[in-house]
């Protein structure tokens, strides 16, 4: 059977899942009424399958499937593996983990947006090994589409990460992935001339993407091989890219077969990032089939696949021969950006929710996490209860904590600080390419905003295509986002769009910014009431409502000034035998402010926490009494 792997990669929001699942529908392998069932989130689909992926309709972890396919005009079959990689910024190192086992990709382009930062970052790595694309101009019904600027600008970008002349000479596929069609025909794009599948892009994979080691290919020249028999003749390589986890058999090792072949009942050698080596024996080898895996008696050189039954797994790791052994050089995978400190949750509320609340269960946890996040850093903070936790980005960091809170975990974290490099004797800081679109009437408030955190204007332009529209590009400290999404949305009335990428290390540029506004502190514990609340009505905005528990210490709300003012939202009203006629009806409270959990993270000083557990989430005092407050500020 003939094979193709082949990696989907784009910026986020641009389609990668849409396009996957409407390859899935035409496959010819399954019911679509089979498919639906499995369908979901945000947006009904079936690769987005985590339910934190569909709450927020963003990929987050890459996924493989596999379609067998029956070309129609040669009767030919071919097995395409496919895999689906998240297009957040944040999560790029699940992107750089994967791309080791495709031999080519597409990249898949808004038709409307074109070009953004994450498609120059995923597109980048996969030159580096050698992927050949296909562009696929995605989203091509949409009234605002600009199909040709979008090509110029994606030749644009491959000369200017210095493509090879193989990956200028790009095929485009036109398509609509919502609508599940797709062509190589520009004019076959209007209103009535459209195909009705996405036959073109099934051509195009079979056409264009080479075998694993095709003669001449450069994926088979980056990994050392000028054909597959030369691949098949080496000792056995595997570069384990991703894991599973079955309650039955443990961990599962999933990566691409490099080199040589591997059997059920084969003795291998395991070989970590660390250089250890442990000799073993290989229990069951399963292949990518569909949505799932199924039982394999071989894997060749090119295939992709699940090994079980080895102890020591982890991602980077080399399944090896066992007589000849030749490690791999692990995945490398950009380093972290942002860190934050993660310690048990030690409020007065601390136990009452969570199964998980000991220092030990949340770093063991923490530990085994790092065996399947490449981008993600634990250290232990020496005498304490905490640990530092670096990842590549605020998001990345809050999927975690998310995740820890479902599975019952109790624990509180840091304000998120950036982490600074030393460079030839300077304090470098992380500085990112922010793109903002935005309207006109926007323009000056937007620019004032990012001016204003000590960023610095690249580029403006109207954005093409569009009437009354600018695309905005700048330079900016990565300590200055934090907080700039909502003060963003605020500013514009929700209509701009945001996006931002690491562009590199510079020195630090003078202090961060602070929130302007101080915070009401909780001084007595117990259960808010409304009372209390139209006191305090003119103090400011309320994080809490009537009957809330709260605690001493605990953030309840933001002061309308920029000092912090500790308040007493317990107090009931005295009773007594005289009342006004319609008082008791006539109280003002203003509605909670809802805050996510991200939005409580970017919120927070560097004097405050997070407490988080299964079901609350809070911000508090670091020093919960006034006392200890005073006491610590000398």
């Amino acid at each position: 059977m003939n094979l193709r792997n082949i990696a989907v990669i784009a910026h986020v929001d641009h389609g990668k899942t849409t396009l996957t699942d409407r390859l899935l529908y035409q496959s010819g392998m399954f019911r679509a009424e089979d498919l639906d069932k499995l369908a979901g989130g945000q947006h009904g689909l079936i690769m987005d399958s985590g339910d934190l992926e569909r709450e927020r309709g963003i990929t987050i972890t890459a996924k493989n499937c596999a379609i067998k396919w029956t070309d129609p005009r040669d009767q030919k079959e071919y097995k395409i593996n496919l895999i689906d990689t998240p297009g957040h910024a944040d999560f790029g190192g699940e992107v750089e983990r994967v791309l080791n086992m495709a031999d080519g990709c597409l990249l898949v382009v808004d038709s409307f947006e074109g070009p953004m930062p994450q498609t120059r970052f995923v597109l980048s790595k996969a030159l580096a090994l050698g992927l050949k694309p296909i562009v696929v101009i995605n989203k091509i019904d949409k009234a605002s589409a600009r199909p040709d600027a979008v090509v110029d600008e994606v030749f644009d970008l491959l000369v200017a990460l210095d493509a090879p002349e193989s990956a200028l000479d790009f095929p485009i596929i036109y398509a609509s992935g919502r609508e599940g069609w797709g062509t190589l025909d520009r004019a076959k794009t209007v209103e009535g001339q459209r195909p009705k599948d996405l036959m073109d892009l099934f051509y195009t994979i079979v056409d264009k993407i080479p075998e694993p080691y095709a003669e001449g290919s450069s994926r088979g020249a980056a990994a050392g091989f000028k054909s597959r028999a030369e691949a098949l003749a080496n000792p056995l390589q595997i570069m384990v890219t991703a894991m599973l986890y079955s309650d039955y058999v443990g961990r599962i090792a999933v990566g691409r077969v490099t080199a040589g072949k591997i059997a059920p009942g084969m003795p291998v050698m395991m070989v970590t990032r660390n250089g250890e080596q442990f000799k073993q024996r290989v229990l069951e080898v399963e292949v990518f089939e569909a949505l799932g895996r199924v039982k394999a008696q071989e894997v060749s050189a090119g295939d992709i696949c699940a090994v079980i039954g080895l102890d020591h797994v982890e991602i980077g790791a080399t399944i090896t021969d066992q007589e000849d052994p030749r490690p791999m050089p692990p995945v490398s995978v950009d380093e972290p950006t942002v860190t934050m400190a993660f310690r048990v949750n030690d409020s007065p509320f601390a136990g009452r929710d969570g199964k998980f609340v000991t220092g030990r269960q949340v770093g063991e946890r923490l530990i085994k996490e790092l065996e399947k996040n490449v981008a993600l850093r634990v250290d232990r903070v020496a005498g304490d209860d905490s640990w530092k936790v670096s990842g590549r980005g605020l998001m990345h960091l809050g999927v975690l904590i998310e995740t820890m809170r479902r599975e019952g975990y109790e624990l509180s974290v840091g304000k998120p600080t950036v982490i600074m490099k030393q460079i030839d004797g300077v304090e470098c800081e992380p500085v990112e390419t922010l793109a903002v679109d935005c309207p006109e009437a926007s323009q000056s408030d937007v620019m004032s905003l990012v001016l204003g955190r000590r960023g610095e204007l690249r580029s403006m332009d109207a954005k093409a295509g569009t009437s009354g529209w600018i695309h905005m590009e700048f330079k900016v400290p990565s300590r200055a986002l934090f907080g700039l999404r909502t003060l963003m949305l605020t500013t514009t009335r929700g209509e701009a769009v945001m996006y931002h990428n690491l562009l590199g290390y510079e020195p630090v540029r003078g202090e961060a910014p602070h929130r302007a506004a101080g915070v009401m502190i909780g001084g007595e514990g117990g259960a808010v009431t409304a009372y209390s609340l139209d006191r305090l009505y003119d103090r400011g905005d309320f994080f809490v409502k009537p009957t809330d528990e709260i605690y001493m210490g605990q953030i309840v709300g933001e002061h309308c000034k920029d000092n912090d003012l500790e308040i007493n939202l317990v107090i009931n009203k005295k009773l007594s035998n005289v009342r006004a006629s319609g008082s008791d009806d006539a109280a003002k409270i203003k509605p909670m402010r809802q805050m996510s959990l991200e939005a409580c993270l970017e919120y927070i000083e560097s004097d405050e926490m997070v407490e988080i557990t299964p079901n609350f989430i809070r911000m508090r005092k670091r020093h919960l009494t006034e006392n200890e407050r005073k006491r610590f500020d000398k």
